[in-house]
């Protein structure tokens, strides 16, 4: 059997040797040491700026392309295929009536054009669902040479065949094993470190050595993402003692406020790798970490949450109150227990730009890995963080009227809709509720009429 001579050998582990030492050495010069001491050398902004630069250029190659060929352009629907106008129940019904009897508007109790008005908002409502398309990846109008990003991706010209290729061989060859290094090291640092740390004795050296070590840890998460982000009004992040409430779009949307600031984290319990970070992280600083049976407990969440905010020493509570993934177009309903609590609330808006990778987490579709890997595949992840001013709740304000204007303002910074939809409606059937809170609306609008008609 042929075998190669051991200087040849020798001369590969040589190169191998060399390879991985220069590899470490620029992770270590120009990502991991920045990352410790919250440092930028500008090189992920040069590098979006010419992402951008590219992506101009091959758009207005396909729309050339395409006049060239005849081919059909497709054009997302981004604000919705049928036009809404913000009206009521009772107006609409009442321009329904206008337009199809000359009848006195006030008179009768029911008329069969009424019946119109349900059937139409039940056809737009199929047509144009706005829930469900809230869980769906956002469509983009030009292309940024991701072959999931838009319709549009076919053959025009050599050129930009050629441009997708090399930029394939970029994010697969070299951008994804540095990524992947990075996330390792950001992760096995996070374990380490705070593993370390809880063995030290309660007081002020431990609470800063675990925040510069979370810190840290998740620095190097962050630009293991290629995370470009804008941070606004940074004299409103949370503080001590509060509740942190942001728009929830993906699982990294804890990095990406983590980065900037400490905060005590809310889940349940995981097994493997998930549970040894939690048991590390639980040690240095004090995160609530629910059993699987203590989750349903909405007495015992709120007592734990409780007594977190009222020790003005501890972290800040991190919550994501929609309690799934929307795809950052919208905001949905807010889970009202943590309104409940009376603490200082501290909104934050996140709002990610999908040109460069779509941050959304769809997990009906894809799994954690599936998804980490096309977030670490994508060109970077680019977005901008708000800190609104701290809000607390008024007097006579119940929780749900609180969560829905902590809601609100979010949606108005971010730019995002405002929605009063469950997003639990993801894997579950429209509750009964909602059928009943439109009969009631149309009766009260006929009880209403009656009792018009009943003083004059």
């Amino acid at each position: 059997m042929w075998s190669f001579p051991y200087p040849f050998d020798n001369l590969i582990c040589t190169l191998l040797g060399i390879s991985f030492t220069v590899w470490f050495t620029l992770l270590l010069v120009f990502i991991i040491v920045p990352a410790i001491f919250g440092v930028s050398f500008g090189i992920r902004k040069l590098y979006m700026k010419t992402l951008l630069k590219i992506f101009e250029w091959a758009t207005l190659r396909i729309q050339r392309g395409v006049i060239e060929k005849n081919h059909h352009l497709y054009k997302p629907y981004t604000n919705g295929i049928i036009a809404k106008e913000p009206t009521s129940l009772e107006e609409e019904i009442k321009e329904i009536r206008r337009s199809g009897s000359n009848k006195d508007l006030g008179s009768p109790e029911f008329e069969m054009s009424d019946i119109f008005y349900f059937c139409r908002k039940g056809v737009e409502t199929i047509m144009d669902d706005e829930v469900t398309k809230r869980f769906s990846g956002e469509e983009l109008e030009s292309w940024n040479l991701l072959t999931r990003s838009n319709y549009n991706f076919q053959y025009i010209s050599l050129r930009l065949t050629v441009l997708w290729g090399f930029g394939v061989l970029i994010r697969y060859g070299f951008l994804l094993p540095l990524r992947v290094t990075l996330a390792f090291t950001g992760v096995g640092l996070l374990v380490v470190g705070t593993t370390i740390v809880g063995f030290l004795p309660n007081g002020r050296v431990k609470d800063f050595l675990s925040s510069q070590v979370h810190l840290m840890c998740y620095r190097i998460c962050v630009r293991a993402l290629t995370a470009i982000i804008t941070y606004h009004d940074r004299e409103n992040r949370p503080k001590n003692g509060g509740i942190c409430v942001a728009n929830h779009t993906s699982p990294i949307d804890v990095i990406i406020l983590a980065s900037d600031g400490c905060y005590a984290m809310v889940g349940q319990v995981h097994g493997g790798l998930m549970g040894i970070i939690q048991r590390s992280m639980v040690k240095a600083c004090p995160h609530i970490w629910f059993e699987r049976s203590e989750v349903k407990d909405r007495h015992l969440v709120a007592k734990r949450l409780s007594g977190h905010v009222q020790d003005k020493n501890k972290l800040p509570i991190l919550i994501f109150p929609e309690g799934t993934c929307i795809n950052n177009t919208s905001v949905m309903m807010f889970k009202k227990g943590s309104f409940e609590i009376g603490a200082t609330v501290y909104p934050v808006a996140i709002k990610y730009d999908p040109r460069f990778g779509d941050a959304f987490w769809n997990s009906s579709k894809f799994g954690m890995v599936n998804y980490l890997l096309r977030m670490m595949s994508s060109w970077a992840i680019v977005c901008s963080v708000w800190y609104l001013p701290p809000m607390v709740r008024e007097e006579g304000e119940d929780a749900v009227q609180f969560a829905n204007r902590v809601k609100s303002a979010i949606a108005h910074q971010g730019g995002l809709v405002d929605l009063l939809w469950d997003g639990g409606l993801k894997r579950a059937k429209v509750k009964d509720t909602f059928k009943e809170e439109q009969q009631k609306l149309y009766s009260k609008m006929l009880v209403g009429n009656q009792a018009d008609r009943s003083r004059s």
